[in-house]
C-alpha cells in the first residue's frame, strides 16, 4: 500500500508519517507554501525530515491563499495570540482557545491542501493520504475532526477513480499520547517546527508551542527540537 503526506513539519504531521511508514510505503511529502509566518522554518524542516525518510518532497506555493485573509498566520500586522498553560487547561473557558483557533484560521486550508494532494495520489496510484489530524486539536478545529476524515474519504470516492482515502493514525489521540506514540516509531522530532512564527527558535508562547510543551512535559521526556537548538 502506497501513500503520500501532507507534511508541515508539526509535531502531528512528523508523528503520523513516522506512524504511517510502519505499514505504508510513502511515495512522497508534499508541504505548502501560502504566505505563513513560518514558511521558511516549515519548508526546512520538512526537507530534514524527508531526507530522514529518504522520500521525495514536494513544495507547492498557494499564493493566493494568504491574499484572501487576514489571519494572523499570513498577516504580519495582527498579532499571534500568546497562551499560558492555563488557558489550554481542560478547566478554562472554553472561548480562549476558540479565538485563538479563529485568529490563525485559514479558509478552508485543510480542504485545498487535501484535494491538491488528491490530486497527485490519484495519478501516482498511491492509496492514502497520510494527515496529523489529531484528537485534541478536533476540539477548535473541526477540519481536524473524525467526522471531517469521514467527509473527505466520501468526496474522494466520487472525485478519484482510485478511492484515495485518508489515513489519520493520530486522530484519537491527545498531544501527550502522540509524543510517546512518535517515539516509539523513532519520528525525528528534532526537526519537527510548531511554533506559528518562523525564525531561529520557537516563541514559546503561541497555543501550538504551549500545547507542545505540556505534552513532552506530560510524557516525561525533553523535547528533541529543544535539545538541538541547546534550549
Amino acid at each position: 500500500m502506497r501513500a503520500i503526506t501532507l507534511l508541515s513539519s508539526g509535531l502531528d504531521s512528523v508523528a503520523a508519517i513516522a506512524i504511517a511508514a510502519e505499514s505504508l510505503d510513502i511515495e512522497m511529502a508534499i508541504t505548502f507554501d501560502y504566505g505563513q509566518r513560518a514558511g521558511k522554518s516549515e519548508i526546512e524542516y520538512s526537507r530534514k525530515v524527508c531526507e530522514y525518510f529518504g522520500i521525495e518532497h514536494r513544495i507547492i506555493t498557494l499564493d493566493w491563499l494568504s491574499e484572501i485573509t487576514t489571519t494572523s498566520l499570513v498577516n504580519m500586522n495582527a498579532n499571534v495570540p500568546s497562551l499560558s498553560f492555563e488557558d489550554i487547561d481542560e478547566t478554562a473557558p472554553a472561548e480562549i482557545t476558540e479565538a485563538s483557533a479563529k485568529a490563525v484560521w485559514v479558509p478552508n486550508r485543510n480542504g485545498v491542501m487535501l484535494n491538491i494532494a488528491g490530486a497527485f495520489a490519484e495519478s501516482r496510484e498511491c492509496d492514502y493520504l497520510v494527515v496529523g489530524f489529531n484528537g485534541e486539536e478536533a476540539g477548535t478545529f473541526p477540519d481536524n475532526s473524525f467526522a471531517y476524515v469521514q467527509a473527505m474519504d466520501n468526496a474522494f470516492s466520487y472525485s478519484t477513480h482510485n478511492g484515495v482515502m485518508v489515513l489519520a493514525p493520530l486522530i484519537k489521540l491527545g498531544k501527550t499520547e502522540i509524543v510517546k506514540r512518535a517515539l516509539e516509531a523513532k519520528a525525528p522530532l528534532e526537526y519537527s517546527w510548531s511554533c506559528y512564527h518562523g525564525g531561529k527558535i520557537p516563541c514559546g508562547e503561541c497555543e501550538s508551542c504551549r500545547r507542545r510543551a505540556r505534552a513532552f512535559k506530560n510524557a516525561g521526556v525533553k523535547d528533541p527540537l529543544l535539545e538541538r537548538l541547546g534550549i
